[in-house]
């Protein structure tokens, strides 16, 4: 056989002698508590490897199993599935794809035996299948391991498919039912898992479950639409734009009866475009359609000017300067600086400033996730403190929460001028505002001393690693020797978790300057500022409350 054929081979037999149950699920599935893992492990058992190989005859595979201690049962049987898969890949006749399958028992020290099933495509020299042979060596998209469910009942089914759809990184890729074995199949797919044969992995259930192949298969979407989906994100940052700029949420909140026709006549509006855009709202699930009207989905409420958490501002931000920003990301790829800056020729903090309504909208939408100080109260004794320095903390929604809870607590705001103002309105509002001082400054330069509690939250996402370090140290001199420091900021993962800071990430390079970090980064940063990360608590959002505490060895601030 050929030599990567055979190195692949080798690899199959390796995995089967050496991985067990437990170890394949953790790596599909990395969130499972231990209970969950040994209810899965219980529940299914890795039951074969696959793999694709193109000897040129039936006779050099059976010399490459000899060599290995190995022998096949039986003649190699038809394959139908791999077969169409490769005539649909490499555009070829299905008749001049002759696949079999070869099941290879693998003795495994220990464990119950395993198998090889292995695809074979006879490719003799100088045959126009060598082209296929060579794109499947290099790919590999046959690999696979099979999960067999030893006692499965339908919700018992139902529950696997979920746990490998909703709390891993599998998606749904098809399946069917195996007549000649009596198998139910359903394929799962993880293009970037570490090993070649847990990128695809095969569900095999004694028994006919037509209703949960069907339901798996509506959910099995092919790569080309799943990345045209992506492509076309764009389109729908600009439809939940446009519906938050018409205010389509608030109008179906007190019209919920209204007609396109009525709705467009609302917002002056083209009745034909209106309607499509309604649609398309719709097919992404912001709204629901019943008889010519519309309604507000839970995730459609969400864009009501009272929505819990209001995300409405947020829209019409990320629709706007932002997007347009976007249209020149290469600019932030290929030189790593702000795309903002370059298109509006000043940095966005300053850009807006000049703009009271753009001003206004940002601080709408930096309050607007509100939502994600909820938690906080819960996890942070306040109970004994004096004061509380928020630096940068907008208008201080996050300030007056804390100054809440912690009744005896004074507060300080330090913030730009323009934004000050708007602030001592909301603590007066509040009735706080006799509590509350409010500051304006630079916080590279110092920020306001003597607090027992500095706040900085979603700050420092916004700036490079050298500014992070100055507002740290400027922090540092100023708080009191017992003092902490709460930061709240998303994190990156550091192992394959998905989170929204992946977007935010990019965000941040192509409109702020900034960037978002690991929780071992932020470690090390504030460790060379005098703190020491203390604890980590999750907040909503995928955003996260950072603790940390003096310990007066970092760097002073300069100047």
């Amino acid at each position: 056989m050929h030599a990567l054929d055979e190195a692949r081979l080798d690899r199959a037999v390796e995995f089967l002698r050496t991985t067990d149950t437990a170890a394949v699920v953790e790596e599909l599935v990395p969130e499972l508590s231990r209970d969950d893992l040994a209810a899965m492990v219980a529940t299914c058992e890795l039951h074969h490897a696959a793999l694709l190989v193109f000897p040129e005859t039936l006779a050099d595979v059976h010399d490459a199993l000899a060599e290995r201690g190995l022998d096949a049962i039986g003649e190699p049987k038809p394959s139908v599935v791999v077969r169409e898969r490769l005539s649909h890949r490499h555009r070829r006749p299905l008749t001049e794809l002759d696949v079999g399958i070869m099941r290879i028992p693998v003795a495994a020290p220990g464990r119950r035996d395993r198998a090889i099933e292995l695809f074979v495509l006879p490719v003799p020299q100088d045959s126009p299948l060598e082209e296929v042979a060579a794109g499947e060596r290099e790919h590999d998209d046959e690999a696979h391991v099979a999960l067999a469910v030893g006692r499965p009942d339908g919700m018992a089914i139902s529950a696997l498919r979920s746990i490998f759809s909703d709390h891993g990184w599998m998606q749904p890729d098809g399946g069917g039912y195996n007549r000649r074995e009596g198998n139910t199949v359903l394929y799962f797919r993880d293009p970037v898992a570490r090993s070649h044969f847990l990128r695809r992995v095969e569900l095999l259930v004694p028994g006919n479950y037509p209703a949960i192949i069907q339901a798996h298969r509506r959910h099995s979407v092919p790569a080309a639409t799943r990345l045209l989906t992506l492509m076309t994100g764009a389109w729908t940052t600009q439809a939940i734009a446009v519906a938050a700029e018409l205010s389509i949420a608030d109008l179906l909140a007190a019209n919920p009866d209204a007609t396109v026709g009525q709705l467009a006549e609302l917002t002056g509006t083209s009745e034909d475009g209106l309607g499509r855009l309604l649609r398309y709202l719709t097919s992404i699930g912001v709204l629901s359609e019943s008889a010519g009207t519309f309604e507000l989905t839970e995730m459609g409420r969400l864009l009501r000017t009272d929505g819990d958490p209001p995300l409405r501002p947020l829209a019409r931000l990320y629709g706007g300067p932002f997007y347009e920003a976007f249209g020149h990301f290469g600019h932030s790829v290929r030189t790593g600086r702000e795309a903002f800056d370059h298109l509006f020729g000043e940095h966005h903090f300053e850009y807006f400033a000049k703009r009271p309504e753009l001003s206004e909208l940002f601080d709408s939408a930096m309050a607007a996730s509100a939502s994600t100080f909820d938690g906080l109260a819960g996890v942070i004794d306040f109970s004994g403190v004096d004061t509380v320095v928020d630096v940068a903390g907008g208008t201080g929604e996050l300030l007056r929460r804390v100054m809440h809870v912690a009744p005896r607590a004074k507060g300080v705001l330090f913030e730009r001028p323009h934004v000050l103002e708007e602030a001592r309105a909301a603590f007066a509002d509040a009735g706080m505002a006799d509590r509350c001082t409010f500051v304006s400054g630079d916080f590279t330069a110092g920020v306001p001393a003597g607090g027992d509690v500095y706040i900085l939250s979603r700050v420092l996402h916004d700036w490079d690693d050298d500014t992070c370090a100055a507002i740290l140290a400027e922090i540092a001199a100023a708080m009191r020797e017992d003092g902490s420091l709460l930061i709240v900021e998303r994190l990156l993962p550091e192992d394959r978790s998905p989170s929204l800071a992946f977007a935010w990430d990019i965000h941040m390079l192509c409109n702020v300057g900034g960037r978002e970090r690991t929780n071992t980064h932020f470690g090390e940063m504030l460790a060379r500022a005098g703190f020491e990360l203390t604890a980590r608590h999750a907040l909503p959002l995928d955003v996260f409350l950072l603790t940390a505490e003096r310990t007066g060895n970092g760097d002073r601030p300069r100047g």
